[in-house]
């Protein structure tokens, strides 16, 4: 198993820049997140994911497993439309999959070069595909490509993450720019622990 990738170095900074979050961190200790740098599961894993409990989620990955050992593109492209939905995946959802991995198959130069791109030109390329928003791109920019400046505007857990930590009622868009601002270069440990603050 990976996790993302930071240490001492990152936390440091970011107690230094916040004294709230910096507490928090503090408290907490070091938190543990997966890391999947395997692109095209880690988007297949999203679209299972969207509309549906994790708990859901979770065991409809277990089955896709159990069905294809080394989820590939090709694999994907190939399995019987009926077969995906028999083991919870919906007609939408499964049309979501062959239209990612038709992509991938079609397009290695663009998929398999996604990790030389920019944060910004990763999340263009991303949202191409069918089913994958701005909030999917951006949480593969952290649990994929191990991007180190994240933190999405989309994620309701981080914002509920921020209003529980600085007693807010709402976070504005312009409260989202000044947290953003205030603990880049390192968003995405700042988000990590707004994710455990959120629970």
């Amino acid at each position: 198993m990976k996790y993302i990738e930071y240490g001492k170095e990152e936390l440091d900074y970011l107690i230094k820049k916040d004294k709230v979050l910096g507490d928090y961190i503090k408290k907490t200790g070091f938190i543990k997140r997966e890391l999947n740098s395997d692109i095209f599961t880690s988007l297949i894993s999203s679209i299972i994911s969207q509309q549906v409990s994790t708990k859901a989620a979770k065991t409809i990955n277990e089955r896709l497993n159990n069905i294809v050992i080394d989820l590939t593109p090709e694999k994907i492209f190939e399995l019987d439309d009926s077969l995906l939905q028999s083991i919870g995946i919906s007609f939408r959802k499964v049309s979501y999959m062959k239209d990612i991995a038709k992509n991938f198959i079609d397009k290695p130069y663009i998929y398999n070069n996604l990790n030389n791109l920019p944060d910004h030109l990763i999340v263009e390329e991303l949202i191409k595909l069918k089913g994958v928003g701005t909030w999917t791109a951006e949480m593969l920019l952290i649990h994929s490509f191990n991007r180190r400046d994240v933190i999405s505007f989309l994620d309701l857990g981080i914002k509920r993450g921020i209003m529980r930590l600085y007693n807010k009622d709402s976070i504005s868009k312009e409260d989202w720019i000044y947290f953003k601002n205030l603990y880049t270069p390192y968003n995405t440990i700042a988000s990590i622990y707004l994710w455990e603050a959120s629970k």
